[in-house]
């Protein structure tokens, strides 16, 4: 794991909501498939943080690159969700490492 792309990612606001919110996918307006099971999709990511479309795309390709989200694509779709695994070992590399 790269430290520094993570905390480059985690470094704006609302790339670390936007990780903040998919902590509670079922908090999305509903979707085809569960968002639970598939992810979010990106127009409700979008939609959420008040940005264009392009923009929320480059925040999720920042997020997905830095290994803390994953996405499944439905169609045309991109689904969201967070690499949970991921995650937990970030903040065990964190605690060993300050």
């Amino acid at each position: 794991m790269d430290l520094v792309a993570v905390f480059k990612a985690l470094g704006h606001p609302t790339r670390l909501a936007i990780l903040g919110w998919l902590k509670d996918p079922e908090s999305f307006p509903p979707q085809d498939q569960p968002a639970g099971e598939v992810g979010v999709c990106l127009k409700h990511i979008q939609a959420r943080a008040e940005v264009s479309q392009s923009t929320a795309s480059q925040f999720m390709a920042i997020l997905q690159r830095a290994g803390l989200v994953t996405c499944t694509r439905i169609g045309q779709w991109s689904h969201y969700s967070r690499n949970e695994r991921a995650i937990e070992a970030l903040g065990q590399k964190v605690t060993l490492s300050i």
